[in-house]
């Protein structure tokens, strides 16, 4: 039933690119848990063990903080219609601000999103694969568009207001550093 790999297959590649959605999940050791589902169009494969994702802006922005001080990081995909499978990537991740000098790069490798605001890149240290059959099918209708909506709106001044308010720290008080002077 459940296998462990030490990079990421063809296979394991195949089924990844084939998920519409996948969730994150980080925390300090004094930390609250995190659990964050991801969407769209913002998950690559970048070689046999590393991975990067684009983050978008939202609510909170504690995989961000997490990820600064214990850079451990859990991405689990789970199959929703066909076979039965989760896949869990381990590994060691870190931030990349838009004011990083890697940003531009990065974030090519990506299609342009309104309120696009870090992307997070995963040393993979252990591809682990289970099966899944009490995981209920759904069907998959459509993204959400309410999200790059409200960030198209707000426009650049908007959504850095935003961050200044709302994303500079962790429910735990834990800095983001997403604003800087070059953001």
């Amino acid at each position: 039933m459940g296998k462990k790999y030490s990079e990421i297959t063809d296979t394991i590649q195949k089924f990844i690119q084939e998920q519409k959605i996948f969730f994150v999940g980080t925390a300090t050791a004094d930390s609250r848990v995190n659990v964050s589902p991801k969407g769209m169009d913002s998950f690559r494969v970048l070689d046999k063990n590393t991975i990067a994702w684009l983050n978008v802006t939202g609510s909170g922005n504690e995989t961000a903080a997490h990820v600064q001080e214990e850079p451990r990081m859990t991405i689990m995909f789970s199959a929703f219609e066909g076979k039965p499978r989760i896949l869990r990537l381990y590994g060691k991740a870190r931030v990349i601000h838009k004011n990083d000098q890697e940003w531009e790069k990065m974030y090519a490798l990506f299609k342009p999103i309104a309120g696009a605001r870090q992307i997070f890149e995963l040393d993979v240290n252990l591809v682990q694969s289970s099966c899944g059959m009490s995981v209920p099918f759904y069907t998959y209708v459509k993204e959400r568009e309410e999200l790059t909506s409200w960030a198209a709106k707000e426009g650049d001044e908007g959504i850095k207001e935003y961050w200044e308010k709302n994303n500079q720290t962790s429910l735990d008080a834990k800095a983001t550093h997403i604003m800087s002077k070059n953001t």
